[in-house]
């Protein structure tokens, strides 16, 4: 890297800021809304009436088995057909939060399928409705489990994040793609992504890894 790149890079600190924040922000919210769903899903595939069981597995089955560029563009161009108008940066959010929701619904439903039963019957013995028990008693036990396959989740949606640039949404690769577009410095400034989406998904894991280290004690 030499001093024109730096020179460049000063110029674009604006529009790289821009796109960090853009993307830091949208897997944020994809995270947070797909795991809040994913925690739903997963309750239902493990406790739910059977007609809810099967609308889930279909949900699950059929997310888990589409690539994100496809639920990106789906999430895109379906919603224009039902006359919905959603902008490029909802419905990425809204591609990535169902893609995030399926998976973390499959991880929270296997961790609560491998506590007891005997658990729920003594839960309910003393009196405890089934939303007391999944909260006091089934979540604190499921949440050991679930933390490092929820992490990996959450690293690969920020990896998906990138996949956001097709339909325009300005995140950090659209910005550095433009700029390279001007400066036709492809390698320094795609090193520069690729330094900037490793140091996320490192701050990622190692939350992730300091709030399973509290849990353990």
């Amino acid at each position: 890297m030499d001093a024109s790149f730096f020179d460049e890079l000063w110029m674009a600190r604006s529009a790289l800021a821009s796109g960090l924040f853009c993307t830091i922000g949208v897997s944020a919210a994809a995270i947070t809304a797909g795991s809040l769903l994913g925690l739903l899903i997963g309750v239902s595939l493990a406790e739910g009436p059977k007609p809810l069981k099967l609308a889930c597995r279909i949900y699950v089955d059929v997310l888990r088995g589409t690539p994100v560029l496809v639920l990106v563009l789906a999430a895109f161009y379906l919603p224009a057909v039902f006359r919905l108008n959603l902008d490029a940066l909802t419905s990425g959010i809204l591609a990535l939060t169902l893609f995030c929701g399926a998976h973390v619904g499959e991880i929270v439903r296997g961790a609560l399928q491998s506590i007891p039963p005997g658990q729920i019957e003594a839960g309910r013995s003393i009196g405890l409705t089934y939303p007391k028990i999944l909260v006091y008693v089934l979540l604190p036990q499921a949440l050991r489990s679930i933390l490092p396959t929820w992490i990996n989740t959450g690293v690969e949606l920020v990896k998906a994040s990138t996949l956001l640039s097709v339909i325009g949404v300005g995140d950090f690769l659209l910005k550095v793609q433009e700029i390279i577009g001007r400066t036709f410095m492809s390698l320094d400034f795609y090193v520069l992504a690729g330094c900037f989406y490793l140091a996320v998904n490192f701050a990622v894991e190692r939350l992730g890894k300091a709030v399973e280290r509290r849990l353990a004690h």
